[in-house]
């Protein structure tokens, strides 16, 4: 063996090990108990908080608790204005909508929200779209990279048009029981089935509605989830042009409905379907016209993004930072409901809100503190669309270009402990290489999710750093229960989506058994700490649709 080989192998080792900290963490990662993560859970979740909406006296107790909790552990104001908030414009819409299609000579009519949900996001007292042609799109996707494009030269501006939800499902040439993974990467969701970018074509093609078929499948929950949410008062930042640039209806409508209309109109849902899937595939007209009329009760809503920072030691490197998010906003209360009225969101999202809390608490246990900052940012109007994290990641108080890593909580693990943790959109960044690293250590196994046709990946705050380049971890619960049958974790998944997500019944369960939560904080503290003290920063994988964003940034 040659010296030169030897010499070579040290310094790979010393660089290795020093890229490892040399601190005892213990302090630290068992500062994180259950009592303390639930006794956060209850408060934050507990009925006085009202659910815990925008503009309600459920944020004002909420960004108290929080400012409070901040204090306590000594963090300095997140703001560099001194305070322990950002302040997000919002402004508060609440539809009355009514409407029907005319097909095939017959007048289909539409119960809201039950068969169909429709608002405006436009800044107006009223809009109306009356007797628009409907115009079939497919899945409404304008990909220039997969050579796909739904609208052709088929122009829709002024018209309805109607988009099926998620990607193109198209089968492998190869063997038709699988997806084709050259093409929006086969059963996983890209960007472009995210009801969000429908509504973004919609607007950009100048359409003057746009309607989404709902299925609960590849939507990934109920059409409930939906009339829970848009059946209400809704929210988007507020803009200097009141979002006259959005289309003057954006709506679903069930299957149900949808199958009603296209059968009036002499079209087969499932034919549809499958001509959607053809690149050739041009848009249809469904030879059906829809009105619509929505009438629009609007506030200005102040709200509020939470944080607090821990400045690094290092006085080169205390400039740059690791951002923790969880939303600490849920449904609120609904009045018109018989029974419980309050949508306590005990585990979307008072459960990560807690984390992000144990989490900051166990980075105060560290003497020195990490080399980098740390950003502990709560963050409002997640459930209205991301948007305290889209105000965040567009109007950062810190440079997104000294922004290494954004890592997400939203849900945690409520059944025990598990052998292995789920990374949602698993292969994008060098992070997963991280966790992967650090959950070996303590005899974990890293796995993607299990369901990537839902498309989770873009359904979180971590997705608007992304959007702008930042490299974001999230990850959902393990599947692999210690001491539970095969199956057990998809059981219990299945559970509170279909009983409890969106739903006033997400309060505290008397079988919750906060273990694995525990296990998982103490993984994602260590990911973090570890990206604040390593000499590389996290970036995208290649192909990833995030990384040319992120080198274009670092040239700044």
């Amino acid at each position: 063996m040659s010296l030169k080989y030897v010499l070579g192998a040290l310094s790979l080792f010393l660089f290795v090990a020093g890229c490892r900290s040399q601190l005892d963490l213990t302090p630290a990662l068992e500062s994180m108990t259950e009592e303390a993560l639930l006794n956060h859970i209850r408060v934050l979740s507990s009925d006085e908080f009202e659910g815990r909406s925008p503009g309600t006296k459920g944020e004002t107790l909420t960004v108290k608790y929080l400012t409070e909790e901040f204090q306590k552990l000594g963090l300095k104001p997140g703001n560099p204005n001194g305070t322990y908030v950002q302040e997000v414009p919002l402004v508060g819409f609440t539809p009355k909508p009514s409407g029907w299609f005319v097909a095939g000579g017959k007048r289909i009519t539409m119960k809201f929200p039950d068969e169909a949900v429709a608002l405006t996001r436009r800044s107006v007292p009223e809009t109306m779209v009356e007797n628009s042609e409907m115009i079939f799109v497919g899945y409404g996707v304008v990909a220039p990279e997969y050579g796909w494009d739904d609208f052709k030269d088929v122009d829709v501006r002024g018209k309805t048009i109607v988009m099926l939800i998620n990607d193109p499902a198209i089968p492998d040439p190869n063997d038709p029981t699988q997806y084709d993974t050259t093409m929006f990467r086969g059963k996983a969701m890209t960007y472009y089935g995210r009801w969000t970018y429908k509504y973004e074509i919609a607007s950009e093609k100048g359409a003057a509605a746009a309607i989404i078929i709902h299925e609960t499948g590849p939507a990934g929950y109920p059409f409930g989830v939906i009339s829970g949410s848009w059946g209400r008062e809704n929210f988007d930042i507020k803009t200097p042009d009141g979002n006259m640039n959005r289309p003057a209806v954006e709506a679903w409508i069930s299957l149900p409905k949808a199958q009603e209309l296209l059968t009036a109109s002499g079209f087969d849902y499932e034919k549809l379907k499958h001509e959607a899937i053809k690149k050739d595939f041009r848009p249809i007209s469904l030879g059906a016209r829809a009105t619509f009329r929505i009438q629009n009760t609007m506030r200005d809503v102040p709200s509020a993004n939470v944080l607090a920072k821990l400045e690094g030691s290092d006085s080169r490197l205390k400039d740059e930072y690791i951002v923790y998010t969880a939303h600490w906003d849920h449904l609120g209360k609904d009045e018109t409901l018989t029974g419980d009225q309050i949508f306590n969101g005990a585990l979307d999202n008072a459960s990560g809100t807690a984390s992000l809390l144990e989490i900051a608490k166990a980075f105060t246990k560290l003497n020195p503190p990490p080399k980098r900052s740390i950003l502990f940012l709560a963050v409002t109007a997640e459930e209205r669309g991301l948007l305290g994290a889209k105000y965040y990641a567009t109007h950062p108080l810190y440079p997104l270009q000294k922004t290494l890593a954004n890592i997400n909580i939203d849900g945690i693990n409520q059944w025990g402990r598990t052998k292995d943790i789920v990374v949602v959109g698993f292969g994008n960044s060098t992070l997963d290489d991280l966790i992967v690293e650090l959950a070996r250590e303590v005899q974990r196994v890293v796995v993607p999710d299990p369901e990537p046709e839902k498309g989770f990946f873009y359904r979180s705050d971590h997705f608007e750093f992304a959007k702008q380049g930042v490299p974001a971890l999230y990850t959902d619960s393990g599947i692999d229960y210690v001491g539970k049958p095969e199956g057990y974790g998809k059981q219990k998944r299945d559970e509170y989506t279909n009983n409890d997500y969106h739903k006033p019944s997400d309060e505290i369960k008397p079988d919750w058994d906060l273990s694995g939560a525990i296990e998982d904080n103490r993984l994602l503290f260590r990911v973090g700490y570890e990206v604040a003290q390593r000499p590389q920063w996290p970036e995208w994988e290649p192909g990833t649709e995030f990384k040319a964003k992120r080198e274009e940034m670092l040239k700044r």
